[in-house]
């Protein structure tokens, strides 16, 4: 981590630290994150008694989609790769 990004991450500015072992981010540091996550699996929860069954190919579509919107938050709101 630079000396910008640690100034950042201590600041609280990052919502998703780092993974230290392993590639990606973790849980979440702050709780504007944990908002995002609940967010998200509410909107994935929610309508799966109705898009489950005969339209199992368009909840999957629209779980693929939504899981692209979470990577695209965290990837904006958390701790840069290296």
């Amino acid at each position: 981590m630079s000396d910008s990004d640690q100034k950042d991450f201590l600041r609280g500015t990052w919502w998703f630290p780092l993974r230290r072992h392993v590639p990606g981010w973790g849980l979440p540091v702050r709780w504007q994150g944990w908002v995002v996550y609940a967010v998200y699996f509410t909107l994935l929860i929610g309508p799966a008694p109705i898009l489950h069954g005969r339209f199992m190919a368009y909840f999957l579509g629209y779980a693929f989609l939504l899981t692209l919107g979470l990577l695209a938050v965290v990837a904006a709101k958390g701790e840069p790769l290296r």
